[in-house]
Parts: C-alpha cells; sequence; structure tokens
C-alpha cells in the first residue's frame, strides 16, 4: 500500500530499522546482477562535519541493459537513472523509503509504456523491504 505519493516521488514506511534495509537492499541487488553505482551515506557525511542528521542513506543502481533503452527513446531521462532509493528514519524513529513513481518518469520523459517495465521492479523491490 502506497504511503504517499508526491510530484511522481513515493514514500513507503518500512517496519524495518534503516541499517537492516541497507543490508537486504545490498544483498538483494548483488543476487539479481544490479550494479549498485553509490550508496550515498548522506547522515555519515554530516557527521563528518559536525552536523547531526538522523540516518540517511542514497542508493544509486541500475542495469544498462534495461536504462539504456530508456535513455535511447528520451534523453532526458538520463536525469533520473540510474534509479534511486532514498531510505532514512523520520522523527518519530521510522524507517521511510523514496523512489520515483516509474510512470511518473514516463509521463515526464514521454518514455514509451512499453519500456516502462524496464524500470517497474523498483517498486517490487521496495514492496520486499517494508
Amino acid at each position: 500500500m502506497q504511503q504517499e505519493a508526491t510530484s511522481g516521488l513515493v514514500i513507503r514506511r518500512s517496519s524495518h530499522s534503516v541499517d537492516e534495509v541497507v543490508e537486504s537492499l545490498q544483498a538483494m541487488l548483488a543476487a539479481k546482477g544490479i550494479h549498485l553505482f553509490a550508496l550515498v551515506d548522506h547522515s555519515g557525511e554530516a557527521a563528518k562535519v559536525g552536523l547531526s542528521m538522523r540516518p540517511t542513506k542514497l542508493f544509486i543502481f541500475g542495469d544498462p541493459k534495461a536504462g539504456t533503452p530508456l535513455m535511447l527513446a528520451s534523453i532526458t531521462s538520463a536525469i533520473d537513472l540510474p534509479l534511486k532509493i532514498l531510505v532514512w528514519e523520520d522523527e518519530q524513529g521510522a524507517t521511510q523509503l523514496a523512489y520515483n513513481d516509474p510512470a511518473y518518469l514516463g509521463a515526464r520523459h514521454h518514455i514509451p509504456e512499453t519500456l516502462l517495465v524496464n524500470i517497474a521492479s523498483i517498486e517490487k523491490l521496495v514492496e520486499k523491504l517494508i
């Protein structure tokens, strides 16, 4: 069940901690052979400069076989690819996950609907993390 959608952003609550989600997502991506381009530790970087931030991590991942056809159909889609999932702890201590809705990306970049299946798997990944 979708918790919130704002301008193409889907936000879902997880019953797991940020660390558990991070560990699970890393394992799922590796098992599926999906390349993790970067894991940005926003809260860790904040701590390095003396700032406090609740746990916040950004996954940047994808498969060139899936993403390249979208970029060939609409080069502007490259601004939103590779795919991203943001994982953070909210003010109440709950873990939240956010990602761009594939349908929103399709509309934003005029991507043919037949190609959206290439990025729709993000919804299944998130479903396993909540």
